[in-house]
């Protein structure tokens, strides 16, 4: 039995279309190839929250998706932190093949998975770290660094600042606006964006807040 059905196949179709996002016919299925990894793959590893399938394609591929605008205005190197599994950093590797993605994860059967994905899918742009973040140093900056998976902005920020510049774009996905979190940002930190991302299929809120860090007297602080 397939674990991908028709269903979910015209779920994905028509959520990307309503956000506006254009699929190839090589991009959609390598959207629904890792849609049926991580269904196989959940059973055991215990991925995502979501149990059941038929949600994956709103709560996980098309949410990953609805930032795609974003990611396309920042640059062409991005890090997707406590990348669990994968969100959205796969789905974005794949509709970008020209950008570079490295997801990292300090959790091993996580990284085993997404190595996985990774060769069974072909994505030579798409590196996996297994590391804690605060000890993973790049040889670069990264241009841009997402997140689905941080508890708070202030966590985001201040283990990641590490890995970006001034010219380096944080995006934060987020559910409920969450104002609380953007009062304790580190003083090195701003608010430069604010979006609802309009879901298909997902009932909750959901937002994306771009931060960046601030530069003084032409050097960055904190």
């Amino acid at each position: 039995m397939s674990l991908v059905t028709p269903q979910h196949a015209e779920e994905l179709s028509r959520g990307a279309q309503q956000l506006g996002v254009v699929l190839t016919e090589q991009q959609h299925g390598q959207l629904l190839a890792y849609l049926a990894l991580l269904i196989k793959w959940n059973k055991a590893y215990n991925l995502t929250a979501v149990r059941n399938p038929d949600e994956m394609v709103s709560r996980h591929l098309l949410d990953s998706l609805s930032v795609v605008p974003y990611v396309t205005e920042a640059g062409d190197n991005w890090l997707d932190v406590g990348s669990g599994g994968g969100m959205p950093g796969v789905p974005l590797a794949i509709l970008f093949p020209e950008r570079r993605f490295t997801l990292l994860d300090s959790n091993g059967k996580k990284t085993r998975f997404l190595t996985q994905v990774k060769l069974e899918l072909k994505l030579d742009n798409l590196e996996v770290i297994h590391s804690r973040v605060e000890a993973f140093t790049p040889a670069q900056p990264f241009s841009g660094i997402c997140s689905r998976a941080f508890s708070s902005l202030h966590d985001f920020s201040t283990w990641t600042r590490h890995l970006g510049d001034e010219q380096t774009q944080w995006l934060a996905m987020k559910g409920v606006h969450p104002d609380d979190e953007l009062q304790a940002l580190p003083d090195d930190f701003s608010l430069a964006a604010s979006h609802v991302l309009k879901v298909p299929g997902c009932q909750g809120q959901r937002h994306l807040l771009i931060l960046r860090r601030l530069v003084q007297g032409g050097t960055l602080h904190g």
